[in-house]
């Protein structure tokens, strides 16, 4: 299939601009993630897909057929929600035939006695039948065909929704927070097998949630989405390791991103706690420092020290989350340290070293800018 090409899409509800002249292609076969907060826009993005609204300007095409004017019946496009959406009085194999049955008969041949009367009627049923059994064999619910979804689990509702959606085969599938109603465990579980799924029909995937770890671990590309834009497009990689600005920065990560305040002087220099980090093309004036909590070290290495004030200790088995008060941060600064043996107590101080490849920096208006690591070569008290 070709790509979907989206540009200046605009939606509005009210006095609200939910979505503000954005513009997105994604690729024929990716699974592609909307990751942001609540009210970001991402699930009126998808409804915009799906046809279920229409936006008060833009376009949206898939290869050179305008979407736009197209019903949502005709986009081939298949929608799974986060409330599963099934039909509560049909048993699960009714609710995965319902897609096939919608399009392949019209409204007599799918009243309840129809098939007494039509053997085309019983043949459309019997294949409709014959792919939800193949289906829900694939997603291993095939035991559970004759229960209704009050008989269900979360997860194997959410599996329902899945299969409903899969046995129309669509060009597009469209995933809307669909994993946020369950457990931790089994959110796990489940996005190692949407992930899977998509590997094997190699159709596009477009997946909105708030949540990190899923765009991180199942995605091939992340668009990350603040107040109806889109931040960042990239692979999750790319978002995680050079994040454009400091509001990717500090949403991608966890804990959170730590920051320092830090200046570029006039001769290139940058500064931050009284020594010379490296260097910027950047003009003079005040910036931000930034370091993601797992490239501290408590080892003898090059890099930028930090010390601060214990705060409080997490222990979590493998690691330890320590907090500190460090000067020149805003924040309490978060370090991941290997739980090895290390002696570490509220209220005791602490020094952390941080390579330097691993810092980040950005100007006051929070854009990602260059830097040039290099070893630490003076400090003020030098």
């Amino acid at each position: 299939m070709p790509d979907i090409r989206i540009s200046g899409l605009t939606k509005q509800f009210g006095s609200t601009k939910v979505l503000k002249g954005l513009d997105l292609t994604v690729r024929d076969g990716e699974f592609l993630t909307l990751l942001g907060s609540s009210g970001c826009g991402k699930s009126t993005l998808l409804r915009l897909i799906a046809g279920l609204d229409h936006p008060d300007a833009g376009s949206v095409h898939l290869g050179e057929q305008n979407l736009l004017a197209l019903s949502p019946s005709q986009r081939n496009c298949a929608m799974v929600f986060q409330s599963y959406a099934l039909y509560p009085h049909m048993t699960v194999r009714e609710n995965i035939c319902t897609p096939l049955l919608m399009r392949g008969l019209h409204f007599w041949q799918r009243l309840p006695a129809a098939h007494l009367f039509s053997s085309k009627t019983r043949q459309r049923k019997a294949e409709a039948e014959a792919s939800a059994l193949k289906v829900a064999k694939s997603l291993g619910i095939d035991g559970l065909l004759e229960r209704k979804p009050a008989q269900l689990s979360g997860g194997q509702r959410q599996r329902v929704a899945l299969a409903r959606a899969m046995v129309r085969r669509p060009a597009v599938f469209l995933f809307d927070e669909p994993l946020s109603n369950l457990d931790a465990n089994l959110r796990q579980t489940l996005r190692a097998e949407i992930r899977q799924l998509h590997d094997e029909l190699g159709v596009t995937f477009i997946y909105v949630t708030h949540d990190q770890h899923e765009a991180m671990s199942m995605s091939d590309r992340v668009a990350v989405m603040r107040e109806g834009r889109i931040l960042q497009l990239g692979t999750p990689e790319e978002i995680y390791n050079r994040p454009a600005d400091l509001d990717v920065a500090r949403f991608v990560g966890a804990p959170r991103i730590n920051l320092l305040n830090g200046e570029v002087r006039s001769n290139g220099t940058v500064w931050v706690q009284g020594h010379q980090i490296g260097y910027s093309d950047d003009k003079p004036g005040l910036f931000r420092i930034g370091f993601r909590p797992q490239a501290a070290s408590l080892e003898s290495v090059a890099g930028m020290e930090v010390k601060g004030t214990v705060l409080s200790m997490e222990y979590l088995g493998a690691e330890l989350i320590a907090s500190l008060r460090v000067d020149g941060a805003e924040e309490p600064s978060v370090f991941c340290l290997p739980a090895n043996g290390h002696a570490i107590r509220p209220g005791q101080a602490l020094r952390v070293v941080v390579p330097l490849d691993a810092i980040h920096l950005f100007d006051s208006e929070g854009q990602r800018r260059v830097f040039d690591p290099c070893p630490i070569l003076a400090s003020e008290a030098a």
